[in-house]
């Protein structure tokens, strides 16, 4: 595949496993250009995500991308880590070293604002993580959207969640910036769990890049091996199952870095142009994306009137084994160029 001038991109993150594998992607892809890298409390605490984020950046032999600390918990939970999946230290325990790069001395809605306004072309942003940056953002300077083409964020479900029956953990964490993200003005792709969860790499290609020599590559093997594919996911069309002989005999699940993969082939994504709106009550569906899949209006609408929701494409099939491809050569390409 050729591509043209590489696209500005710029990832708001919670690093993460899939995080980590998002950002080996995004350093070694040609097709894009990492203008910065922001980071939220999530996956783990925000000091967490800022070690995490500049040891795979460091790790991955990326150029000095600037890296800034952002908000320590949503704008009004209190803050959740999701250290059951992720590792007490948010990368998988794999026990990586402290980087030796240092944060930028300035914060995440700071450093957004600069890096997009100063763009030579519109950026696309690449949430990964709960949107606090991203809300804050978009609040306290507006003006950016102006130079943003696209906001591909990985989050929300049509179909079921994980945090809840039907919300899913980004969204769930902070809803109420969830929805500021909506109403941005600009287009959005929403990558969320309904094909988040089918591209998953085979156990077999986990084990090769485990055993590769070349940092990145083998850092991107053992992430993986640390997220083990759930019962009947498909890998590459073939039925896998997550076994109990230990995760390096798993296939594992790509996750976030499919909404990079997404950026810079969308063709592997089919999209469907649908309003979607996050419930914000309290209770069983707070966090929830509400996908309005209808082909006609109900009897709500016809009884209390339409209200005005986010237009949003919607990834609902994923082409798994291009995906799988495009990751796997890029990443272990990266190393030699």
């Amino acid at each position: 595949m050729t591509y043209g001038p590489p696209i500005p991109v710029i990832i708001d993150c919670d690093t993460g496993v899939d995080d980590a594998l998002a950002l080996l992607f995004a350093v070694r892809h040609p097709g894009i250009d990492l203008r910065a890298v922001t980071c939220v409390a999530g996956n783990t605490d925000v000091d967490g995500v800022v070690r995490n984020t500049l040891t795979v950046l460091e790790t991955a032999g990326a150029p000095a991308v600037p890296v800034a600390r952002g908000a320590e918990r949503p704008l009004i939970e209190a803050p959740r880590s999701a250290a059951h999946v992720h590792g007490h230290d948010g990368m998988g325990d794999l026990g990586l070293p402290a980087p030796r790069r240092t944060p930028a001395d300035v914060d995440a809605v700071t450093l957004l604002r600069r890096e997009i306004l100063a763009s030579p072309r519109p950026v696309t942003l690449v949430p990964t993580a709960p949107l606090t940056n991203i809300a804050l953002l978009l609040r306290t300077h507006p003006e950016v959207t102006r130079n943003i083409e696209r906001i591909v964020f990985m989050g929300g479900a049509a179909g079921a969640g994980n945090a809840t029956p039907v919300a899913e953990f980004n969204v769930w964490h902070d809803p109420e910036a969830a929805a500021i993200l909506l109403t941005a003005g600009v287009p959005i792709t929403m990558y969320g769990l309904d094909v988040f969860n089918r591209v998953v790499v085979p156990a077999a290609e986990v084990r090769r890049l485990r055993a590769s020599t070349e940092p990145g590559a083998r850092l991107a093997g053992d992430l993986l091996a640390h997220r083990p594919a759930a019962p009947g996911t498909t890998a590459g069309g073939t039925a896998v199952h997550a076994t109990v002989d230990g995760p390096d005999e798993a296939a594992g699940g790509l996750g976030d870095a499919g909404a990079l993969c997404a950026v810079v082939d969308p063709e592997g994504l089919t999209t469907h142009r649908l309003p979607v709106e996050v419930s914000l009550a309290p209770g069983p569906t707070r966090g929830q994306t509400v996908v309005d899949r209808r082909s006609r209006i109900g009897e709500s609408e016809l009884h209390e009137g339409t209200r005005e929701q986010a237009m949003v494409d919607v990834g609902l099939e994923v082409d798994v084994p291009r995906y799988v491809k495009l990751y796997l050569e890029t990443v272990e390409a990266g190393g030699t160029r």
